[in-house]
Formats: structure tokens, sequence, C-alpha cells
């Protein structure tokens, strides 16, 4: 780890991320000593080319949402490093992070609790317009309104309060907030989960037009993997904190080398009626981030599981080009 330290980001990413932990203490001592701590992020590593979109799907509480945003410096990392266009961000400050603002952005899961009640959708998007300077003061309501004609947003909509509308526009709004500041990177955190179907279509195809027209680059954060398919470029599979598999979206749907990334493909409902799938019941609950099972995080819910699972931390190695796992099914040796 120190050796990764000590190389140099990749030129090319426009987002890396090396080693990186979120721990929170749920426990001191009456001297300040942590006695219980929950690794919500455990030792991720991944990078991002501009443009492409990285999707990271698990299950509830595998740390997927703390990571987006320690990665924006909304939590501040215990240890690792965040390389955004090649400078290492783990350490700066506030005042450091606030040039940094209008680059990276989020789209949150809850479009409603996220949007003040008492602001105007005018008001919410021209704040931040404000507040950075991206246009002069004249130029601010035509600016906003053409960033909601893109988002498929009416120029009325602009003295409207966002109790007047519904999820899916509400989730609109949300993206138009984020774009306002010309972002290059933006993190996605489960933003179709909580619309219907046929909006979650509506929104998705919104994301990919916009990345088209802008260059954006997404940390697509979900648990849907039909969505994840559709929209990703690369894939990670996090897992109580942990990357167990990562790669190109191709190489993950058609070999799947992890345990528990084929539960969760079996998962998915197939459209063809003909074709049986073999559905993957993995055994028990999720275990508590608190206190996580010795070995291999995953040992205790894994049909596959070894005795060397039990007692040793499989070795995250790349088998394939770009496609990393963490799997004793795999030689963890040269």
């Amino acid at each position: 780890m120190e050796r990764d330290k000590a190389l140099p980001p990749d030129p090319e990413a426009i987002l890396e991320v090396r080693h990186l932990k979120k721990h929170f203490v749920l426990k001191k001592t009456i001297t300040g000593k942590a006695l219980s701590t929950l690794k919500a992020v455990e030792d991720v590593s991944f990078k991002i080319l501009p443009g492409e979109t990285l999707g990271i799907v698990g299950e509830s509480g595998c740390g997927k949402t703390t990571m987006g945003r320690t990665i924006l410096k909304l939590h501040k990392p215990t240890d690792g490093q965040i390389f955004f266009e090649g400078k290492d961000i783990a350490g700066y400050k506030s005042s450091q992070m606030r040039p940094l603002r209008t680059q990276m952005q989020i789209v949150f899961q809850d479009p409603y609790s996220s949007l003040p009640p008492r602001s105007t959708v005018g008001g919410i998007l021209a704040e931040a317009v404000k507040v950075h300077n991206i246009v002069p003061k004249e130029k601010i309501k035509d600016y906003v309104l053409d960033v909601m004609d893109k988002c498929g947003l009416r120029d009325y909509y602009y003295e409207r309060y966002p109790h007047e509308f519904s999820g899916g526009q509400r989730q609109r709004i949300c993206i138009a907030r984020a774009l306002v500041l010309n972002p290059k990177l933006v993190v996605c955190d489960e933003p179709v989960s909580a619309l219907d179907v046929s909006i979650q279509a509506q929104i998705i195809n919104l994301l990919k037009k916009l990345q088209q027209e802008r260059g954006l680059t997404y940390l697509f954060i979900s648990h849907d993997l039909s969505v994840v398919k559709y929209i990703s470029d690369k894939i990670g599979v996090m897992y109580l904190g942990s990357m167990v598999e990562f790669g190109d979206k191709e190489s993950i749907f058609s070999n799947p080398m992890h345990p528990y990334t084929e539960a969760l493909f079996s998962a998915v409902p197939n459209p063809n009626p003909d074709e049986k799938t073999d559905r993957i019941i993995l055994k028990g609950d999720i275990p508590s981030p608190a206190n996580p099972p010795k070995g291999c995080k995953f040992h205790t819910r894994c049909s596959k599981c070894m005795e060397i699972c039990k007692h040793v931390a499989p070795a995250y190695r790349e088998y394939e080009k770009g496609h990393y796992v963490a799997c004793h099914l795999y030689p963890q040796e040269d």
C-alpha cells in the first residue's frame, strides 16, 4: 500500500481512488479512544476515464452511498487517496474544496427531501450560479432557463415550488441543479430507485443524453442491475464495504467470477419465459459492518465457501485485463 501511494496518478483518469477507507466511530472511551468502529468503506480502489460511467452495485448497507459521498468529501476519508484530475484531494480542507465543487456534483436518491421546500425552482437553481459566479448576474435567469430546458423542464416551472411536482419532475430539477455548475464528474446516488419504472426509463435516457452532450463522467450507484447494465461502461460490485469484483460491463456480465456477483445476477428477472435461470439464494442476512466476519467477508453466505475463506481474506487481483476479483476460488499468488 505504501508503494501504491508513491506511484503517480493515471494521467488519463479523471477520478482515481486508491485504498479508500471510511470508518465511523460508534463508541469512545472517556479519553476519546475508539471502542467500536463501523467500517463503512474498506480499502476500495478504482479509476474512471473522462466520459465513462462506472456503475456501483450491491445490497443495501454495503457502503455504496458512503463511498460516493466520501469521494466528494461530504464525509472526511479515514485513509486512502482520491485523485481528481491528477490531484490528491483526500486531505483538502473545506476552503480548498470550494473551487472544486463546481467540477464535482451529486444527484441524491430522494428528490423531495433534497430540495428546499420554501424555495422556487428558479431560486434553487440560481443560488449555486450566484455563489460560484458561473455567469454575470443579468444573465442568470436566461442561463438557468436554458439548463431547465435541456433537462426537460418547462420555463413556467421557474416560479413553482418542489411540492407542486411529481417525483420524476423533482428528479429532473435535482439533475438541473447539478448541471448548472457545469461539472465534469456527477455522482448519481440511486437517482431512479424512488421512481416508477416508466419514469425511471425517462430519467436514465435523460442522463445518457446529457452525458453525450456535455461529456460528463458518472459514478452511478444503484442496486438495480438492469439499470446499471444499460447505462454503465464499467461495473464495481461492493459487499460489506469492500470491492469484490470490478471490470468492464461486457466481462462482468458475460463472466461473473465472484459468487456474490453470480447471486446478484441470478436475481435479475429474465424477460424470456422459455429460458430457465438458476436462482442462487443467499443464506442469512448481510453481516454488520461494525463486526464483519473474519477472512472473506462473504463466506458466511457463500455456497462455495472453503475452509481458507473463514480465516484468510482473499487478495484483490486482476485475472483478466481490467477484471479484478477478490476470491479464494482463483489463484492468490503469481
